[in-house]
């Protein structure tokens, strides 16, 4: 810039460097950005049709955080996906697996039990029924 001094340049390149940088950090930390999200829904939340769930299959539903497996036709299981590890929002399914793609946690989301590191708690269990045809995930679920 026309008559800035290259050290003011620097020093704000080096402010916003800075606060970029941080940003990173405070994705990969519990209370960052990437912990925003609450581990398990604080009031019931309507997820759809219980169909869309196969039978032996799961279905996450990245919005909510929640993930939701169907082991037989009238039995549903739900998981936080929320990561253990550092609480970043997993967004990553694959078959029954899923995989946190800020450190490469890795869970079973059929009963939430941990299958990689660095995360060591299983996924939080989260409450689940169906009412009126529709999955309902969360407290007085």
């Amino acid at each position: 810039m026309p008559g800035t001094s290259p050290a003011r340049r620097t020093v704000l390149r080096g402010a916003a460097l800075a606060g970029t940088a941080g940003l990173g950090i405070a994705a990969c930390s519990p209370g960052g950005s990437g912990g925003r999200a609450e581990s398990v829904p604080k009031a019931p939340v309507d997820l759809g049709k219980a169909d869309e769930v196969p039978v032996g299959g799961v279905k996450l539903y990245q919005d909510e955080n929640v993930v939701v497996s169907r082991p037989s036709a009238d039995d549903y299981a739900a998981f936080s996906t929320i990561c253990t590890h550092a609480g970043c929002p997993i967004s990553m399914l694959e078959g029954t697996e899923l995989t946190c793609s800020c450190h490469g946690s890795k869970f079973d989301a059929t009963n939430g039990k941990v299958l990689h590191d660095p995360a060591t708690r299983p996924l939080a269990k989260v409450p689940v029924e169906v009412k009126n045809g529709k999955i309902v995930a969360g407290p007085a679920a």
